[in-house]
């Protein structure tokens, strides 16, 4: 995958970087506070903040160790679906999420339809899915850090160009789903049906795409992209 600006400076500014273990974690941690606070303080401009978040970047990618979703976690448990508010089943972008998936309540789109919508560019950080309904749904440049996506329907969907960041697709269908330059940094397809996706350009961890090539779904052809889903994963074999 080609490191652009925007993933490059995604990587600085996450606070959430401490979901990578490095071998060498001091020198991670001491670079990542550094290009965090040039970031954070104005004291370097656009060129400065793409090469302090380039330091992290290589830090991280030199010293490669699994990152867990946080929708692995075995001893997670959910609160009831509250069913009685009406206006639960709706995408929107959180205005404060972004890598920590903070919110002022618990967002929570479980066992809703929403299927052919435009969630394009949406911070959804921190969204609650399961059988939820979002085939055929376009999350270009999307936002999805800590999303609990689990036992349901992407088929179809299009995540060109998002930030799916420790999320996790455990048991959900993804058939024919697009990630094309998709930035899936600790995101766990555990038991996903993957066949026909498009996995091209997509910046996946050495212990992510291990597992990913181990799906025995990771096969077939991309109906839109007409792109091979294998080879499109960067798999050996």
């Amino acid at each position: 995958m080609k490191f652009t600006s925007k993933f490059l400076v995604f990587l600085a500014v996450s606070t959430g970087t401490q979901a990578f273990v490095p071998q060498n974690q001091a020198f991670v941690s001491s670079t990542a506070l550094a290009a965090k606070q040039s970031v954070e303080d104005g004291i370097v401009g656009g060129i400065g903040r793409v090469a302090a978040a380039a330091a992290l970047s290589f830090a991280i990618l030199a010293n490669p160790s699994p990152a867990l979703a946080d929708g692995q976690t075995k001893d997670f448990k959910l609160p009831p679906i509250d069913f009685s508010d009406k206006t639960r089943c709706t995408l929107s972008s959180s205005a404060i999420g972004q890598a920590n998936a903070a919110r002022d309540k618990l967002y929570d789109l479980r066992q809703c339809s929403l299927s052919g919508k435009d969630a394009s560019g949406f911070d959804l950080s921190g969204v609650i899915m399961t059988k939820t309904d979002v085939s055929k749904t376009k999350f270009v440049e999307s936002y999805f850090s800590k999303g609990y996506l689990h036992d349901s329907n992407f088929d179809g969907a299009d995540f060109t160009n998002a930030i799916v960041d420790r999320a996790s697709f455990k048991g959900s269908s993804l058939r024919g789903t697009i990630f094309t330059n998709a930035v899936l940094t600790g995101t766990s397809f555990e038991n996903a049906d993957v066949e026909n996706a498009d996995f091209s350009e997509a910046y996946i961890g050495d212990f992510d795409i291990r597992a990913l090539c181990k799906n025995p779904t990771l096969k077939g052809e991309n109906p839109v992209t007409g792109i091979e889903t294998r080879i499109s994963a960067g798999c050996k074999n």
